[in-house]
């Protein structure tokens, strides 16, 4: 969802307990972002213009850009609320737990409630959205080359913080292993929720191979990172 409003548009957000106005502001928030994956995944994202999704979603064009600074923001900003994630796990974990372990756990609970950022959630607008951005360059590039790099340099800056000994090259290459193993699970799950599969019907076997996933990094990475800071 939108990264320069710091609102979050997904579809399992609670805005009972919200004041008014920032509950009117997601709201609308929301309904720019389905309506423009809507009209993208009819027509493709270089057929619609910000103009027509305004116009769709009963707004002005301007307050599409106030919540979307850009076209590919009305796409991109789920993902993208997620760059520090991993990042940010490292950082709140519990005392005298790994880094491979923090981010396992927070994983695996993320695919039992169905997270879109696992991959593991058939909302048609989550699935829009990866469908959108396999068949748009623009946005494969973006995904890859920007939200990757970014996530990666911010998990990396946290385990250097973390460490004692302050290894760049360890921290570097744990960050780039953890993230893969994240990403590599993450597609899976997206593959089988594009081929209409069912969450719930995934789930069991998307559990046991993220178990599976980082014990293999965890037996090359131990307990790095285990000491509180």
């Amino acid at each position: 969802m939108a990264t320069h409003t710091g609102l979050d548009l997904g579809p399992d957000r609670d805005l009972d307990a919200l004041p008014l106005r920032e509950r009117k502001k997601i709201q609308t928030a929301i309904r720019i972002w389905r309506t423009a994956v809507g009209l993208f995944a009819e027509r493709g994202f270089d057929q619609v213009s910000v103009a027509e999704i305004a116009a769709a979603a009963e707004v002005s064009k301007m307050t599409v850009f106030n919540y979307f600074p850009t076209k590919e923001d009305l796409v991109m900003s789920p993902m993208e609320q997620h760059l520090d994630e991993s990042a940010r796990v490292v950082r709140e974990r519990t005392p005298g737990t790994s880094a491979v372990v923090a981010l396992r756990e927070q994983y695996l609970a993320a695919l039992e409630r169905f997270d879109p950022a696992t991959g593991l959630n058939d909302d048609r607008a989550v699935v829009d959205v990866v469908r959108l951005i396999h068949r748009t360059p623009t946005l494969a590039m973006r995904a890859t080359a920007g939200f990757g790099a970014q996530a990666r340099a911010l998990l990396t800056d946290e385990l250097i913080a973390q460490d004692p000994a302050h290894d760049e090259l360890t921290a570097q290459i744990a960050a780039a292993q953890l993230l893969i193993t994240r990403l590599t699970l993450t597609t899976d799950n997206q593959r089988r929720m594009l081929a209409g599969e069912r969450p719930a019907d995934v789930l069991p076997g998307a559990l046991d191979r993220a178990r599976r996933a980082f014990a293999l990094v965890e037996r090359g990475l131990g307990d790095y990172c285990a000491g509180t800071s």
